[in-house]
């Protein structure tokens, strides 16, 4: 049985694999529509850049309620991630837009001088709070049952 990773595990985790997340929306079918995005996190929180009318943004303005899934390892004897579920939101304002640019920009590393002073037009987020947390570790030889 893999063991739970503690909150700063996560944390961690998380904040040191900027890069993508698997996005998991509802279709209006009831179906999983599950897609690779690049990520950032503000806080807690999770943001997802994406262009404006693609089904997943549709999906979740119907349903709000979304799961992100992050992961590494390629065998049963390295496999971790964490997987959040929580509430999303479209972020379409441009005053909101260009601080997650900027934000984004800076966690990506790029210089204060180089971040946008402007919103990019058609610029739409999704903004995801979580919820709950899963995770899990199957690399630990050492689990104590967390």
């Amino acid at each position: 049985m893999p063991r739970k990773l503690t909150d700063d595990e996560i944390t961690a985790f998380l904040d040191s694999r900027p890069g993508w997340a698997i996005l998991t929306t509802i279709d209006k079918d009831g179906f999983p529509h599950t897609v690779p995005l690049g990520y950032f996190r503000l806080g807690g929180d999770v943001v997802m850049g994406v262009r404006d009318g693609t089904q997943k943004v549709v999906n979740v303005e119907r349903n709000p309620n979304v799961s992100i899934m992050v992961e590494d390892g390629s065998t049963m004897a390295d496999i971790r991630g964490v997987m959040l579920q929580g509430h999303a939101r479209i972020v379409r304002e441009a005053g909101e837009t260009l601080e997650l640019a900027r934000h984004g920009g800076r966690m990506r590393g790029v210089p204060e001088s180089e971040l946008p002073v402007e919103p990019r037009p058609g610029a739409t987020y999704i903004y995801v709070t979580p919820v709950r947390t899963r995770s899990w570790d199957y690399g630990d030889s050492t689990s104590d049952g967390h």
